[in-house]
């Protein structure tokens, strides 16, 4: 059986907590698009999990290297299956579980591109009545909901907010954190929301909608769609997402 293995730096800050909370959020959730905690390994100077393997990488080298060309189909089957991950955490289970940490790398591809969430390291557990919860440990700058960067509070709709980044850059294939493209006053949202009213094929991954492309218009179209559905899901205030 091919396995991965996460063994935690001890040395750095937060690393034996990342730890419990992993094996806390992912050791009870058995879900097609949740990353499979297979074992955990504990003694006292060695800390680690075993995995299911995801042969295909991740979601960013997906994206942005040369090996892999995902078409636009796959891109969307990833995107569904990464809402249904995250409607899994925030609805279905027991306890809701907020990742806090949604982004491109953490979002792993088996061998058929089936989409997997994985490493819940700063996920928050909600109690029981509680729709939101305090933290210093902030996440992955570009993906972070305002609020959650302002004042540490955390939601359901701060994963809301990263899965609208996520969506903007799998059909764009631009980071929000690309300095080339975006700044503190010019965000991958708000280049968005300025650019949509224009034709779909000019803020597209240009591997997606090439001019000699069959049904150019209806990938166009859709693209146009989904990009909206981005930014009703990361808009400014989280009672809009």
């Amino acid at each position: 059986m091919e396995v991965a293995i996460k063994v935690f730096n001890l040395q750095t800050e937060g690393a034996f907590r990342s730890f419990e909370i992993e094996c806390d959020a992912m050791g009870n959730i058995v879900h097609r698009n949740i990353v499979k905690v297979i074992t955990c390994c504990s003694s006292g100077d060695f800390k680690a999990l075993v995995l299911d393997y995801m042969s295909n990488g991740n979601l960013e080298k997906c994206l942005h290297s040369e090996i892999c060309f995902p078409d636009i189909i796959q891109r969307v089957d990833i995107m569904i299956d990464v809402g249904v991950a995250i409607e899994h955490l925030h609805n279905r289970h027991p306890t809701p579980i907020i990742h806090c940490d949604l982004k491109p790398s953490n979002i792993l591809l088996d061998k058929d591109m089936v989409a997997q969430v994985g490493d819940f390291g700063v996920a928050k557990l909600l109690g029981e009545g509680d729709v939101m919860k305090q933290t210093v440990t902030l996440a992955t700058i570009g993906y972070m909901a305002l609020e959650f960067g302002s004042t540490g509070i955390v939601s359901i709709k701060c994963d809301v907010y990263s899965y609208g980044i996520i969506l903007i850059e799998t059909f764009t294939n631009k980071k929000p954190t690309d300095n080339f493209f975006f700044s503190e006053e010019v965000t991958i949202r708000h280049w968005m929301e300025s650019s949509l009213p224009k034709e779909a094929i000019e803020i597209a991954d240009v591997d997606l909608l090439r001019r000699e492309n069959e049904y150019i218009v209806v990938k166009a179209n859709s693209i146009s769609s989904i990009m909206e559905l981005a930014l009703n899901c990361s808009a400014e205030l989280p009672e809009e997402r």
